[in-house]
């Protein structure tokens, strides 16, 4: 199992980005993929998480900015994206997709076996 993360950057508050995380390597055939983030300083937390079924999870503090979606129109590779709108300073963190074979819609660590490399999110004021 392999994930990749890419789209993160440097904007100013109010402004958007959209991380894409894409999935490859796998044989499951029911899963849940979530993004996670860590600022400097502080411990990882979860920030949304989807199903195949559609089933999405948010953390509070970006309910209503982010949106979680899936594209697994083709079997061998499945795409994860974020679209992140009107992005706070305490938004910036390193974004980390993961994947767990199941479909546990959740927000806990614990729950997900494989994890990608990051993409870095930084918010200026």
């Amino acid at each position: 199992v392999e994930l990749r993360e890419s789209g993160g950057g440097s904007v100013q508050t109010g402004g958007s980005l959209r991380l894409s995380c894409t999935l490859s390597g796998h044989s499951y055939k029911d899963f849940t993929m979530a993004w996670f983030r860590q600022a400097p300083g502080k411990q990882r937390e979860g920030v949304a998480s989807i199903g195949l079924d559609g089933d999405t999870r948010y953390t509070n503090s970006v309910k209503g900015r982010f949106t979680i979606s899936l594209d697994n129109a083709k079997d061998a590779e499945v795409t994860m994206y974020l679209q992140m709108n009107n992005l706070r300073p305490d938004d910036t963190a390193m974004y980390v997709c993961a994947q767990q074979p199941r479909g546990l819609v959740s927000l806990w660590q614990s729950d997900f076996n494989y994890w990608g490399q990051g993409t870095q999110v930084t918010v200026s004021s």
